[in-house]
């Protein structure tokens, strides 16, 4: 081994402390290689299809005062994603179900980010047929985290609309949830450089698709509209459709477009992480008096209750 190898990576003039990896890890248990480890440890290898081509699925519940909110429908999505992809793994449902159950139980957190994933995997011989990868599933745990803060939910979230564009649903079917986020990454740079909290981007149409995690809706007259196509159908914009539907308010998936969202009486987005958001800035103009609106507000309140409901969520067994 050269002198230059051999030289810890501390004493390379070119390596700056944001480039060094501590090793800093939140504080969660994943269950990897069959086996419940620290989330430290869940590692997979630089040759797997899912690090090398963001060749993977995954689905995120979250859990909310011990209990699982809307798990068998976070199911259904992932196990459809696996199908669409072609992937397998040695789990149905309800093991998967278990593995979830243990890794928040074994966590000791109330209040979880949960996530199930599959990568296509590594082939013995580093082949490019994806048929000869061996298909990787993985879960963790990890304390809840919002797309917003506590200020951001009680005021609402300032939203740039980049012009970036999702990719469309020809190439990528989005109801199978991926990593690929290059064209939101990109967005989010966006509405950064514009002072904005998050972004919103465009669909091949260019309407307003939706944004790094979330789905969005807006408010006008009374009657809620959210993006059609090109999104991928979130669990919570579902959750949405179906309070409205309990208390007799009008709802549509459709396109919307970019000054229709600006005009709009009221805009919300929708993610397990967070929940129902309100947005009370679009590109620096406030959205009808820059104030969180009375039916995101109802909405928000439904939302959060549900997750009491043994009909909506279910209970974590603690040791």
């Amino acid at each position: 081994m050269s002198q230059a190898a051999a030289t810890p990576a501390k004493r390379l003039p070119f390596l700056s402390e944001r480039h060094i990896d501590p090793h800093a890890y939140p504080d969660g248990v994943a269950f990897h290689d069959g086996q419940y480890l620290p989330m430290s440890q869940a590692k997979i290898s630089v040759l797997d299809w899912g690090f090398l081509h963001s060749d993977a699925t995954y689905d995120t519940v979250h859990v909310w005062d011990g209990r699982f909110f809307r798990l068998d429908l976070h199911l259904d999505r992932f196990f459809g994603g696996l199908e669409k992809l072609r992937m397998t793994i040695p789990f149905d449902r309800d093991g998967v179900s278990e593995i979830l159950h243990n890794c928040v139980a074994l966590s000791g957190h109330r209040a979880a980010y949960v996530e199930m994933l599959c990568t296509r995997g590594a082939s013995p011989t580093f082949s490019r047929d994806p048929r000869q990868a061996i298909n990787r599933f993985m879960a963790f745990a990890v304390p809840f985290g919002s797309v917003a803060n506590a200020e951001q939910l009680r005021t609402g979230l300032h939203v740039a609309i980049s012009d970036k564009v999702r990719i469309p649903p020809a190439s990528i079917d989005p109801s199978i949830k991926n990593y690929h986020w290059l064209d939101l990454v990109r967005g989010l740079y966006d509405a950064y450089d514009r002072g904005a909290d998050t972004a919103l981007v465009l669909d091949f149409n260019g309407n307003v698709a939706e944004g790094p995690g979330f789905n969005v809706f807006c408010v006008t007259d009374g009657r809620l509209t959210t993006p059609a196509v090109g999104v991928l159908p979130g669990i919570t914009r579902r959750t949405v459709f179906d309070l409205c539907a309990e208390i007799g308010l009008a709802v549509k998936a459709e396109a919307i477009g970019v000054a229709a969202l600006r005009g709009a009486d009221e805009v919300f987005i929708t993610s397990t992480a967070g929940g129902i958001v309100p947005v009370t800035t679009i590109d620096g103009a406030p959205v009808a008096g820059g104030k969180v609106g009375p039916i995101t507000e109802r909405l928000m309140a439904l939302y959060w209750k549900r997750h009491e409901d043994p009909a909506w969520s279910s209970a974590v067994h603690y040791p």
